[in-house]
């Protein structure tokens, strides 16, 4: 199916899954299996402009759109849902503040790096604070020229491989939300380090990691966007960001369907393929319906924000449904490759694996059906 892709969106379709059944493919099995991203598939990320694809040109971005940048979280998580969520977290959550928020001064310096080979990590969670994500206790304090952050953040996608991180803290905890202030923080800041990679169930080669703040000093020139105004630039990257949840959640679905199909029609059982059995053939429509209809969700999500029309119900409709679909998607490849599917010999477990996460980072399926109802009835 088309989708009414411009003649520019087909074509970088087809590169970017080129590039996904070659090189990603290949290494995915064993990324999995060490829990590790392989160095050089990020080297060819940023290569491939996959890293800075909304990025203008004058900063050595590709000047895309936000749909180019899920086309390919899509495509990549079609094959491998690590490396799809890492692409993800670069685009549409920290290159896309850094676009939106950052100072020109801030730009200069940082959204080259961004597009040429420093990774962004979004660092918004706590231990305390998941869902109710303003609960925060990280905390900054202004000395002079500089803010001084001490605390922790948990399950930071990306930490491992990254240079640079959007830290959300607080400089007032009597203030609520209004007391939170971004800072661009890079590695090498002293006082800043990453702490315990998550040993995870899915999208083992994507490291999630503890951030740990000690007396950490940001300069106050690091400030994203206005002190106090941080939840602003949390809420509205979130909610871009969960169109691109819903690119890789339609891309895991997309690669397990594939693969349920191609076995379907070469396993043989009662003398004849079992693709020739009703019962499983109702199975794979119904979950290609079931996956077309997320997709359809994503693309006009994401269309609306190329748009700049509002998207707030359309993006969480489209993360919900497509996290619960790439599960159903997933569990209906796994029954269709039988015992199979239940060995690691196979793909479908892992994609299987990989799409649970889908309705829990960026916002969990309980806290998107809030945003809708109170969208809908106007809360």
């Amino acid at each position: 199916m088309t989708h009414f892709l411009s003649e520019d969106e087909v074509a970088f379709q087809g590169m970017v899954r080129d590039f996904a059944n070659t090189q990603i493919k290949p290494l995915s099995a064993k990324m999995d299996r060490e829990a590790q991203m392989d160095p050089g598939l990020v080297k060819q990320f940023f290569e491939l402009g996959l890293m800075g694809i909304e990025t203008p040109e004058k900063y050595g971005g590709a000047a895309s759109s936000f749909f180019m940048a899920c086309q390919a979280v899509e495509e990549i998580s079609r094959v491998d849902g690590s490396c799809g969520v890492l692409v993800d977290v670069q685009n549409t959550l920290v290159t896309n503040a850094m676009n939106k928020w950052a100072n020109e001064g801030q730009k200069e310096k940082y959204l080259p790096k961004l597009a040429k080979d420093w990774v962004g990590a979004y660092c918004l969670s706590e231990s305390s604070s998941g869902s109710d994500a303003f609960a925060l206790q990280c905390k900054a304090e202004k000395k002079g020229d500089k803010y001084v952050l001490n605390g922790q953040k948990l399950w930071i996608t990306n930490a491992k491989e990254a240079d640079l991180f959007l830290v959300f803290a607080t400089i007032d905890k009597n203030a609520g939300y209004k007391g939170i202030t971004a800072f661009i923080v890079e590695k090498s800041f002293a006082g800043f380090k990453v702490g315990k990679k998550e040993d995870k169930m899915g999208i083992r080669a994507s490291s999630t990691c503890e951030l740990i703040f000690e007396n950490c000093e940001v300069p106050s020139a690091n400030v994203l966007g206005e002190v106090g105004k941080g939840y602003k630039t949390a809420i509205e990257t979130l909610n871009e960001g969960r169109i691109g949840i819903g690119a890789q959640m339609i891309g895991v679905a997309q690669g397990a369907l594939d693969a349920a199909i191609s076995y379907a029609g070469t396993r043989q059982q009662f003398g004849k393929p079992i693709s020739s059995f009703q019962g499983l053939q109702f199975q794979l429509a119904e979950a290609a319906v079931k996956l077309e209809s997320a997709r359809l969700m994503v693309y006009h999500a994401a269309r609306l924000k190329d748009a700049k029309r509002p998207f707030l119900l359309e993006a969480a409709m489209a993360k919900y449904h497509s996290s619960k679909v790439a599960e159903s998607v997933c569990s209906t490849a796994i029954d269709t490759f039988g015992g199979n599917g239940f060995t690691k010999e196979y793909p479908v477990e892992k994609f299987y694996r990989d799409a649970k996460i889908g309705q829990i980072y960026e916002g969990t399926s309980n806290m998107q059906l809030q945003t809708i109802a109170k969208t809908l009835l106007l809360i």
